[in-house]
C-alpha cells in the first residue's frame, strides 16, 4: 500500500501538468503548449537492468519527463513478465524546446527494496489514465 501511495504521489505531479483526458501522444497544458511524446528507445543492459531514453516537447518541467520514463519502464516490465521495477537513476536534459530523459530501471518479479519502486500493473493503468504513452 505504501508503494502505491508513493507512486500516486509521484505521478500526482505529472497529473497537474498533463491533464487526464487527452489522447496518447498529446496532452493539453495550461500554458497553451501541448506535450508531444516523441518516443522511447529501450536498451537491455543486463537480463533485468534496462535503460529507457525518452524525448518530448511541451514538458512543464523535469517531472513530466520522469513520468514518461516511468511509464515506459512499467509497460516494458509487464511485457517481459516482471511485476515491479526500481528506478536506479534518471537524467533529464533540455535543449531548446526539447526535453530528453535517460532512465535506468531494475526489473523484478517481486517488490524490490528501495524507495523508488513501482508496481508495473498499477503504474501502466495510471499512465493510460493520464494520457502518457508507454512506448
Amino acid at each position: 500500500m505504501a508503494q502505491r501511495l508513493s507512486l500516486l504521489a509521484t505521478l500526482g505531479t505529472a497529473t497537474a501538468a498533463l491533464g487526464a483526458c487527452a489522447p496518447a501522444g498529446e496532452v493539453p497544458e495550461e500554458r497553451g503548449q501541448t506535450a508531444v511524446y516523441q518516443g522511447v528507445s529501450t536498451i537491455l543492459l543486463d537480463k533485468d537492468l534496462v535503460s529507457f531514453s525518452v524525448a518530448m516537447t511541451g514538458a512543464q518541467d523535469r517531472s513530466d519527463v520522469e513520468a514518461y520514463g516511468r511509464c515506459a519502464a512499467a509497460q516494458y516490465a509487464l511485457d517481459q513478465g516482471f511485476g515491479f521495477a526500481r528506478q536506479v537513476r534518471t537524467i533529464v536534459t533540455k535543449k531548446g524546446q526539447s526535453w530528453f530523459g535517460d532512465a535506468v530501471y531494475l526489473l523484478s518479479a517481486n517488490l524490490p527494496e528501495g524507495l523508488r519502486t513501482i508496481d508495473a500493473e498499477v503504474a501502466s493503468v495510471e499512465c493510460a489514465e493520464l494520457g502518457i504513452p508507454t512506448k
